[in-house]
């Protein structure tokens, strides 16, 4: 059985329904594309290339919100990206954050073989989520980046992963939006960190809304405490 005709196998869907086969998956056309998957320009200033580059495995830790986020420009621009073990993901946040949910492929639960349902997805989709990493034995992970190298696909761990290239965390969290004690929390301005070997190896950060108010990724204003030195001012004696 081919690598495409697996696909359709596995029962692969896109998130708005419809059945995703083997035309649909050749359109997102790996061959031939450019080196470089395009993202957010916020994110590329915490990665090494330009934008997410073919063949790369990049891991996530802790923010849902930072996954969709660079799902969302390379969907956007006609690439296909597919997100397998992560059954609790909220679609309506995704579109939220820029994902094209008509090229997002859905295999929330992989079943009894969940390398081998990633395995197939590398050699057909230009970008690969994966949760449950933990299920993932070393040697696994190292053959999955392996075979993402060669098929030129960027996969992207959501959880620990060896051979990572790049690691990108998000921290020091802050809800905004309540007020005196009333109101809704609307955004959250995060930290996130980038750091990994080769030319990831210099750590790098950024502060970023994940998500902004309207959902998407966005750069906060005037953090609270910056520039609020107080005007000193001199005095007679």
């Amino acid at each position: 059985m081919s690598a495409m005709a697996s696909l359709t196998a596995l029962g692969a869907s896109t998130a708005d329904g419809v059945s995703l086969g083997v035309q649909a998956v050749e359109a997102g056309g790996i061959p031939g594309a450019g080196r470089v998957l395009p993202t957010r320009t916020e994110l590329a200033a915490v990665l090494p290339w330009p934008g997410l580059r073919r063949g790369s495995t990049v891991a996530v830790h802790g923010s849902v919100s930072l996954l969709f986020a660079l799902l969302s420009e390379a969907t956007a621009n006609g690439s296909w990206a597919a997100v397998v073990g992560l059954p609790g993901i909220s679609l309506v946040a995704a579109a939220e954050a820029g994902v094209e949910l008509a090229r997002l492929a859905v295999v929330p639960r992989p079943g009894g073989d969940p390398v081998g349902v990633i395995a197939a997805l590398l050699d057909g989709v230009d970008l690969v989520a994966v949760g449950g990493t933990r299920q993932v034995a070393d040697s696994d992970a190292r053959r999955l980046s392996a075979r993402a190298r060669n098929r030129g696909s960027v996969l992207l761990p959501f959880g620990a992963w060896v051979g990572a290239e790049v690691q990108l965390r998000c921290v020091g969290a802050d809800w905004r939006g309540l007020g005196q004690g009333h109101g809704y929390l609307r955004e959250r301005a995060v930290t996130v960190r980038a750091g990994g070997r080769g030319a990831a190896s210099r750590p790098r950060s950024c502060r970023l809304l994940l998500p902004a108010c309207d959902g998407a990724i966005g750069v906060p204003a005037d953090e609270p405490g910056e520039n609020t030195r107080p005007q000193l001012r001199p005095v007679a004696g």
